[in-house]
């Protein structure tokens, strides 16, 4: 007789997670709680419900998760100018965290005794949704039932779903897109079907958010970026939440070909796997806020920032957005935007992002000092003699000791 009364699943409403239910019940004899959370997908996440009902879920949580979303997870990341190894945005790892927190709570407050979800045992998401549970909840049970069941294909989940009468559009399920797709505000991801083969190119069709670059307009489109303490607060003048900026972001984005990515990336599981992304408003936002941290923050915070994002970036990767150590680092990030405060105007056209401009009355640009004509004694042009000869010191005593590492 299975310990497990109540468990609170992850929920999409989609084949997966419809076999998972039915399977948890059959399995451990308990009591199913769905939770749906709407970050964007742009999808209707309601019809998740009457799927659910069907099934005989009484308790079901549908949540409209996108401004926290945006508010507390896109926009601190963005602070660090996070982007993992040289070119992923990270747009399915961030949004993790923030799933792996309400199925604690929803689990606190139902007092179940487990959670579940259906991440397979070859990708990364078993690992970000079950190091987020056992931060917040260190004694929580987790159900992974593709690491459990003996279903290894669509076609044999097609086939349970049949035999245990679970309410499946079996003609839209076969017809469903050859790729693995992921969606949120921030991005929309592709995996699986002509992508597993590295040197094929992806089909034009495959694209649902953006035109190609070849496609899109021949004009130029100006955007102005207003940057309070390091987020987006407004755009063209207009104040927006977090999560309207990002789907106006997007919106204006993808018209312009922008944020295509191909990307072969290195799991964390050991394996290599081939990707493809569409994230136009987190295109957007990094170039802007790169521009306006360049006239605002000290040479050597900058600096500091740019050392430390490879390992945060690879803290969100791997899951630790709950760890002691990514809060760390968040602090020094977000202590640092204080002064990121500005606008910056980009120009969008045809797969770029181009910075025309960026002004901040907390700006460390001076023009007296940097200008190539008269500066009026702002600067002394003799003290970087004795900068550069201090600095070549050991160059010089290690050359004078036949310890030059090239030869002339």
């Amino acid at each position: 007789m299975s310990d497990i009364k109540k468990v609170v699943l992850a929920y999409s409403g989609g084949l997966d997670t419809s076999v998972i239910v039915r399977w948890l019940q059959d399995t451990y004899g308990c009591e199913i709680v769905t939770f749906t959370a709407d970050l964007g997908q742009g999808e209707e996440v309601e019809p998740a419900r009457a799927k659910a009902q069907a099934m005989g879920i009484k308790d079901i949580y549908i949540e409209d998760l996108r401004e926290e979303f945006v508010r507390d997870f896109v926009f601190p990341m963005f602070r660090a100018n996070t982007v993992y190894e040289g070119e992923y945005l990270l747009g399915t790892s961030i949004a993790r965290p923030l799933i792996a927190k309400r199925l604690v709570e929803i689990a606190n407050r139902e007092s179940a005794d487990a959670i579940s979800h259906g991440a397979t045992g070859k990708g990364n998401d078993q690992v970000r949704f079950e190091l987020g549970a056992y931060a917040l909840k260190p004694g929580i049970k987790v159900i992974a039932p593709w690491r459990e069941w003996d279903l290894t294909s669509r076609e044999t989940l097609m086939a349970y779903a049949k035999t245990r009468d679970i309410p499946i559009d079996f003609a839209a399920a076969g017809k469903k897109s050859p790729y693995s797709m992921d969606a949120n505000l921030l991005h929309i991801s592709y995996e699986g079907g002509v992508l597993e083969d590295p040197w094929t190119e992806c089909e034009e069709s495959m694209w649902r958010w953006s035109v190609s670059p070849e496609n899109a307009p021949d004009t130029a489109t100006y955007i102005d970026l207003t940057y309070e303490g390091g987020d987006v607060v407004a755009i063209n003048g207009e104040r927006m939440s977090p999560a309207t900026v990002l789907t106006y972001l997007n919106k204006i984005g993808g018209a312009n070909g922008i944020g295509r990515l191909d990307l072969v990336e290195n799991r964390y599981v050991g394996m290599k796997s081939r990707g493809c992304y569409e994230t136009p408003g987190g295109t957007i936002l990094l170039k802007g806020h790169r521009a306006i941290e360049s006239i605002t923050l000290d040479r050597e915070v900058a600096h500091m920032k740019d050392e430390l994002m490879p390992r945060y970036a690879t803290l969100i990767y791997n899951g630790y957005w709950w760890s002691p150590e990514r809060q760390l680092l968040q602090g020094l990030i977000d202590n640092s935007q204080a002064c990121v405060n500005g606008d910056v105007r980009l120009k969008l056209y045809k797969g770029n992002v181009i910075v025309v401009g960026r002004q901040s009355a907390q700006s460390l640009f001076d023009t007296r000092i940097s200008t190539f004509e008269d500066d009026g004694g702002a600067y002394d042009q003799k003290d970087a003699e004795g900068f550069i000869k201090l600095n070549a010191l050991r160059l010089r005593i290690a050359a004078n000791n036949g310890r030059a590492l090239l030869k002339p």
